[in-house]
């Protein structure tokens, strides 16, 4: 290279350079770049341009000798194996020499293009940054075909090292402008979360200086945020808090992992319960970057905590008077089953039920009702020890947890009549609603929790028991739970499991008993519910009415007898034994006789058989007369009204209404079998029959005795004048077969 080629070289070269030094942009730069080498080069026609690849295109960024329509026509041209001199270069990342583009295989789809704008040859060579990255093309075009010598290959690599210098810088300068953007964006997104975020975020110092505070109002934070800042939380906090701080900032940094706790603070807003999390935070500072922070995050769950508070209330507390509920009293119960366990002593239950409380409801309304229960557990705490519970299970009913009532059973027996004697005397005063007062007794049951009941679920039971048993005394008494007692309830709900599943597998049935008159003529029957069980046998009715009375499945059973007793009309009527004055009795609970569906349930199944209702006697019992008069008679009119019979049952065993008798629109009266028992005495057991018998011809009732077992009782009630009887002396009760039989064979015979 000569003198005056390498001047200029060297000229170029410090002012490219320069600009490039300077910052100046790159298309400026690459234009002195292309300039320079178009004047030093050996070739007044070159002319020069420098394309960037970005992505699989090359784009033009200089090329200030080269026809603009023929750079716009190639810009963004594919980079590609046949694609010019430059595409091919950027494909194959080597130097591509075309001497003639008019020939070259290269510029097949090129070539109209560069030799209408005079260009004949183009030599293209890469440009790759100082990672080996490939930048970019520069490439020298001629006006005629040509070739390069080394003179000119070293000559573009010279230049083609500035064109990667310029490159790479100004790609580097994008990238930093494009970080330094996306910061700026972060940092805007940054500051607009914290403004709405209801967090608090401090950035604390190992030492437990406030750095930087973010987010909420200052509402939360013990200091404005500005004021904040480069104070310590040992200078502006209690020894405590500060303490608890500084304890939680030295684990997490100890152990680099994220603390989670509560604490509480008092501050502007309030006392504020917070949620803290701590992580540590390296490198907070540029200038100080060994120095360790945290980032601290409190949030305000003081609404969260209360809810929490409500929900625990809801769950353990009664609502109406704030005592204890049957589930906190469960939880303690079971925890003091645990401690006479474990120290040997003992603990008592007492289950109070207030007695006939449902009268203030009834007459006052269930607000009166409250009021009375609110004062009573005013009055029950004030007896109660801090270590005992006081409970409301439901309804009336109170429940006290004793946990040490002495260390054997003597002494707790002692000390449960004592506290029962204290819960009595709070009732003393009468519970005043309005203008209005009332005396309010209670019944007691008190089971004792020692090594022999330790089982929370059975003292309960145990305890209800007992206070049952108070109940069945009169009320406003205590008793002590007796395990004979509890041993007969469960075999009553045993038996009324067995009650309900028999009834499903059909085992129960009416038994039949025959009526005649005293010429032996079959005037009737009694329909009997009989339990043909399939391990115990046939079971009469007085071992299982009252349990179905009790818990509600005598209708059922009821039903049941109706239905046999349609079965057996139809099939006598079917053989013309029997005529429409043949009835058959039925016994009539107090509960059916008062419930509104009886009429119903009566016609529902007289209808399905077609049976007339005048065959159908119900019979009830004399007590069931005795209280509200009005509705009876009512009840009875109906029935009589629709053609069914009456007859009362068991005559003067019960309370005789003689006064209202008459108003009783009854057809029959049966003298119970107790009387006819009684009736050979020539005084007591005689007089009583007569009488009833006297009553109900006075009255133009037929008198049935029931009960009849002997010759002689037969004969002497056929002198007094009955009108039929039943009884063993006549027949035995028998299953619908065995009736009709009977029957059969007993109307023949007549």
């Amino acid at each position: 290279m000569g003198t005056d080629r390498l001047k200029k070289l060297l000229s170029h070269q410090q002012g490219i350079l320069s600009k490039i030094a300077l910052g100046v942009p790159l298309s400026e730069v690459l234009t002195e770049i292309c300039s320079s080498i178009e004047q030093i080069i050996d070739d007044e026609s070159a002319r020069c341009s420098i394309l960037s690849v970005k992505g699989q295109q090359l784009f033009h960024c200089a090329a200030p000798n080269i026809h603009p329509e023929y750079c716009s026509l190639l810009n963004g041209v594919y980079i590609g194996p046949k694609v010019g001199s430059c595409g091919t270069t950027a494909f194959s990342k080597s130097r591509t020499i075309v001497e003639n583009i008019e020939t070259s295989p290269l510029w097949e789809d090129f070539k109209d293009l560069a030799l209408k704008f005079g260009l004949k040859s183009c030599w293209s060579t890469p440009i790759f940054s100082t990672q080996a990255d490939l930048l970019g093309t520069f490439a020298i075009y001629h006006s005629t075909p040509k070739s390069p010598s080394k003179q000119d290959l070293e000559l573009i690599d010279f230049f083609v090292h500035f064109s990667s210098i310029a490159l790479e810088k100004s790609n580097e300068f994008n990238k930093a402008k494009q970080l330094l953007a996306n910061l700026q964006q972060s940092n805007e997104k940054f500051k607009a979360f914290t403004k709405v975020m209801p967090d608090l975020i401090l950035i604390l110092s190992e030492e437990g200086i406030y750095t930087d505070v973010y987010g909420t109002s200052n509402e939360l934070l013990l200091d404005s945020s500005k004021d904040l800042i480069g104070q310590s939380v040992k200078d502006l906090l209690s020894q405590d808090d500060a303490q608890m701080i500084m304890d939680v900032i030295k684990k997490t940094l100890s152990t680099n992992e994220t603390q989670i706790f509560e604490y509480e603070l008092a501050v502007p807003k309030g006392n504020i319960v917070f949620e803290g999390r701590a992580a540590a935070l390296d490198h907070y500072h540029p200038n100080s970057p060994t120095k360790r922070h945290v980032v601290w995050m409190a949030r305000d769950i003081s609404i969260k905590k209360k809810a929490e508070q409500e929900v625990h209330k809801l769950a353990f507390y009664d609502p109406l008077t704030n005592l204890p509920n049957r589930r906190m009293l469960s939880d303690r119960l079971s925890m003091c089953v645990e401690s006479v366990k474990r120290d040997k002593n003992i603990g008592a239950l007492l289950f109070l039920d207030l007695d006939n409380f449902k009268r203030i409801n009834d007459s006052l309304g269930h607000s009166a009702g409250d009021e009375v229960l609110v004062e009573l557990s005013k009055r029950l705490s004030a007896i109660i020890k801090g270590s005992d519970t006081l409970a409301r299970a439901g309804g009336d009913e109170f429940i006290i947890l004793l946990k040490h009532v002495g260390e054997n059973t003597q002494q707790a027996s002692i000390k449960c009549k004592i506290v029962a004697k204290e819960i009595q005397r709070a009732f003393h005063d009468k519970f005043e609603v309005g203008n209005l007062a009332f005396q309010v007794s209670c019944s007691i049951g008190i089971c004792l929790i020692d090594s022999v009941n330790a089982q929370a679920g059975n003292i309960l039971k145990f305890a209800d028991t007992a206070m049952y048993r108070s109940k069945n005394k009169g009320g406003n008494s205590s008793s002590f739970y007796d395990p004979a007692l509890q041993t007969l309830l469960e075999k009553q709900t045993e038996l009324e499991t067995d009650i309900v599943r028999a009834i499903a597998s059909d085992e129960f049935c009416a038994y039949f008993q025959p009526q005649v008159n005293t010429y032996g003529d079959v005037i009737g029957a009694e329909a009997l519910i009989r339990w043909n069980h399939p391990q115990k046998g046939l079971i009469a009715a007085n071992e299982f009415i009252p349990i179905a009375e009790q818990y509600g499945l005598i209708q059922k059973l009821q039903n049941i007898v109706l239905h046999d007793i349609c079965i057996l009309i139809n099939e006598l009527k079917a053989d013309n034994i029997i005529d429409d004055s043949f009835s058959v009795s039925i016994n009539i609970s107090q509960s059916q006789f008062n419930s509104s569906n009886l009429k119903g349930e009566l016609f529902s199944t007289i209808n399905k058989f077609d049976i007339r209702a005048q065959q159908i006697k119900l019979e009830i019992t004399e007590s069931m007369l005795s209280s509200d008069i009005d509705y009876t008679i009512r009840q009875m009119k109906e029935l009589i009204a629709a053609g069914f019979l009456f007859s009362i049952d068991d005559f003067g065993t019960g309370y005789s209404c003689l006064a209202y008798l008459s108003a009783f629109p009854v057809k029959e009266l049966k003298i119970d079998k107790s009387f006819i028992d009684k009736i050979l005495d020539s005084t007591v057991g005689f007089n009583i029959a007569q009488t009833i018998i006297s009553l109900g011809k006075s009255l133009n009732l037929e008198v049935v005795a029931e009960g009849v077992e002997t010759t002689e009782q037969y004969d002497l009630l056929k002198k007094m004048n009955i009108d039929a009887m039943q009884g063993y002396l006549i027949a035995r009760p028998m299953d619908k077969e065995g009736y009709a039989k009977w029957h059969s064979a007993n109307t023949n015979a007549q």
